[in-house]
């Protein structure tokens, strides 16, 4: 039986506008979470071979990038159901580069601090599927974003996001890569959007491109993304009171986010390294308390 997001747990309280932690596999703890509890999704999963971390079931780690769609798919069709008729899903995917051999900065192949060797090694032969060749751009956030169009979601608009401060690069054969895709989604063609939750400088709609810096410090996740992007997916995404989901809760930026905005959240994340991250990150001058429930 389905557990109602915030109700009564022995030995846990959580009141309203306050946040869960959930340490666990997202397939595994979202089914215990009560259908149509959740007003919109924020979240953005781990990209396809980039980086290690840290645990066996992690996403990201599959051997071929059709699988690593088919687990996304799989999780965000839970997604789905836990959302509210009106609920959206705000995603956030990265992309990557086929290479044999090789390494770089970006992509299945990048060196990056805390990628293992055992991801390089078993991402460094371009995969066999979608016609890839050697240094082809393999298009991962559209093909997880047709796949789950497939699979019942409605797209409703691609955003750019333009980063301030792009992760430099050293090739020379095309430009440097300083942009990554939101996607948002609806449950149904009846979907709660404020549009005046953020306007632009002028109050007119705001556009699909947003230009977001990085956050002034680090937090201590590798590949988070900037608290504005969480405020604005948050604020046209639901109303005060309204609970915001992330299941692949990181370093817990929508949490926090949601927290500050009078929201209610529940995270899900797979490595307790970063649940307790995410525990210190609202101890730290932030307004709600936070129980974390291990799965």
């Amino acid at each position: 039986m389905p557990l109602d997001l915030f109700s009564d747990m022995p030995g846990e309280q959580i009141p309203p506008g306050n946040m869960r932690i959930v340490t666990g596999d997202s397939l595994a703890v979202l089914p215990t979470l009560a259908a149509e509890s959740v007003q919109c999704c924020v979240t953005s999963p781990p990209y396809w071979g980039l980086r290690d971390y840290q645990h066996d079931a992690q996403i990201g780690a599959e051997l071929t990038p059709e699988r690593y769609v088919e687990n996304l798919v799989a999780i965000f069709r839970e997604v789905r159901r836990v959302l509210r008729k009106d609920g959206t899903l705000w995603l956030n995917v990265g992309d990557g580069y086929a290479r044999n051999g090789g390494t770089g900065n970006c992509g299945p192949n990048a060196m990056v601090g805390n990628t293992k060797k055992l991801i390089q090694k078993r991402n460094c032969k371009v995969p066999d599927c979608w016609g890839l060749k050697d240094r082809d751009l393999m298009g991962l956030p559209w093909r997880v974003a047709f796949a789950l169009q497939a699979d019942g979601w409605i797209l409703r608009s691609r955003i750019t996001w333009i980063k301030k401060t792009a992760m430099p690069e050293s090739v020379k054969n095309r430009p440097t890569s300083a942009t990554e895709e939101i996607f948002l989604f609806a449950k149904s063609p009846s979907y709660f959007y404020d549009p005046d939750g953020v306007r632009e400088s002028s109050d007119a709609n705001l556009r699909n491109y947003w230009i977001l810096g990085p956050d002034a410090s680090g937090n201590g996740h590798p590949a988070a993304f900037p608290r504005e992007l969480a405020r604005r997916c948050i604020l046209l995404g639901s109303r005060i009171g309204d609970t915001v989901l992330d299941p692949f809760s990181g370093s817990g930026t929508t949490g926090v986010v949601a927290s500050e905005q009078g929201r209610q959240a529940v995270l899900i994340e797979l490595n307790p390294k970063y649940a307790q991250l995410s525990l210190e990150r609202t101890h730290h001058g932030k307004k709600s308390r936070v129980e974390a429930v291990n799965t």
